[in-house]
């Protein structure tokens, strides 16, 4: 049976370390953070703002720290994929979706939130609308990109959405008053949908202002991008998707650690030492496409949740479900509600690592986190590293193959399990 060995920062024997002396990147309740992403659709039997609410309790509970909210606005009707639409089809940026309630349920679950000591993010489209979006009658023609007879157009296989259009200015300054709208109300900051499908210099445009006006927020892009990095002028953080389809691959045995370690060494090359780094298992797109971390990952799923809360740079997601070790892929544009919570081994092993995580300073995000040192000589399959910071120190050693490995060191001599690790 794999175990995860969790030592109280107390009882273990640390590394000195001289002080590190930094000016903070980001607001400083972000550094050691966990975020959950909630998809309110499917949280709740009736999948609205207060079956959020009730939950609350069970959130704060597991340790977790943002709350991600999936976007909430209403959903455009022309063109809707399934019955229910899609939550990236907008039609109105300042209205919520009546399907989860209403504007005062809303903000009945934000202050709800934020007294059990949560922050609470939106999700925030800005690359597209719905194509009955109010703005395709209230705004100019060139507000939307289109084709030469003038329809409006849209990306990919989003037939249920419009691109906008980001050479008109304009657009530019319709976004930064909406996201206002909504920090108004008290919201802590944004996760942005598909960020590198709109220019970086609209990002660098609203961002550092809307940053001076509300300086606590955090900001989380869905991109990977080297121009979105800078947490000055743009993002707080940013999706480590290389690294989850690696951790992917690793599971299905055609990669392998060394190259874990080697974009290790990229990663902070390319996106910067400041950066968060989101690292994830699953996430709304991975389960509803390409299926639960179970699917993809096997018996190696553990293993992999642990690297992403310890790895350098990293910032740990959890998605809806996962505490739970939900073995199924949610519908999308349906109601596909989880009706049963009930806590169980899973539950514990995220609980666990959420703790551990907030227990250890090193393990922060971006440049208050330690950088990793590998350990050398272990066996094939192997991938072990140590991270230290201002006498904080953390081991990990995870067992990246499906055969029972024995690591005999001067520090260490044990087994590890199939798939298992040791934290110490």
């Amino acid at each position: 049976m794999k175990k995860i060995f969790l030592l109280i920062a107390a009882v273990i024997s640390l590394a000195a370390c001289s002080p590190r002396v930094q000016t903070p990147q980001h607001p400083a309740w972000t550094y050691n953070t966990v975020v959950y992403e909630v998809n309110i659709r499917q949280f709740s039997p009736e999948g609205t703002f207060k079956g959020v609410e009730a939950q609350l309790p069970r959130l704060k509970d597991l340790g977790v720290d943002i709350l991600w909210l999936m976007p909430m606005y209403q959903i455009g009707e022309v063109e809707r994929k399934g019955s229910l639409g899609s939550y990236y089809a907008i039609s109105d940026y300042t209205a919520v979706n009546p399907e989860f309630g209403t504007m005062e349920d809303f903000e009945d679950l934000l202050a709800a939130a934020h007294k059990a000591g949560f922050k609470v993010i939106l999700d925030w489209v800005a690359n597209q609308t719905a194509p009955d979006n109010v703005w395709m009658t209230t705004k100019p023609a060139d507000f939307y990109e289109r084709d030469a007879d003038g329809n409006a157009i849209w990306e990919y296989d989003w037939t249920d959405t419009r691109s906008l259009n980001y050479e008109n200015e304009a657009v530019w300054a319709a976004q930064d008053e909406c996201m206002r709208f909504w920090l108004g109300k008290g919201v802590d900051g944004f996760r942005c949908d598909a960020a590198a499908e709109v220019p970086a210099k609209f990002w660098k445009a609203i961002l550092p202002g809307i940053k001076k006006d509300y300086p606590d927020i955090y900001l989380l892009a869905e991109a990977e991008s080297p121009a979105l990095t800078d947490p000055k002028e743009t993002f707080d953080a940013s999706y480590a998707w290389e690294l989850h389809h690696m951790l992917n691959d690793v599971a299905q045995g055609t990669k392998g650690v060394n190259d874990i370690k080697k974009y290790v060494a990229a990663d902070n090359k390319k996106m910067g030492k400041a950066n968060f780094r989101l690292m994830f298992t699953s996430n709304h797109d991975e389960n509803s496409w390409s299926g639960s971390e179970f699917e993809r990952m096997g018996d190696a799923a553990k293993v992999m949740e642990v690297l992403c809360f310890t790895l350098p740079k990293g910032q740990p997601l959890v998605y809806t479900g996962q505490e739970i070790g939900l073995e199924r892929r949610l519908e999308f544009f349906e109601k596909d509600p989880i009706t049963d919570w009930s806590e169980n081994e899973y539950t514990s092993f995220i609980r666990e690592l959420v703790a551990f995580r907030h227990a250890h300073p090193c393990l922060a995000a971006g440049e208050k986190g330690a950088p990793a040192k590998f350990i050398k000589g272990l066996p094939e399959g192997v991938l072990g590293f140590t991270r230290k910071a201002d006498g904080d120190a953390v081991t990990v050693y995870a067992n990246l193959t499906p055969q029972r490995v024995v690591i005999s060191t001067k520090e260490l001599d044990i087994a590890i399990d199939p798939w298992g690790w040791i934290i110490k």
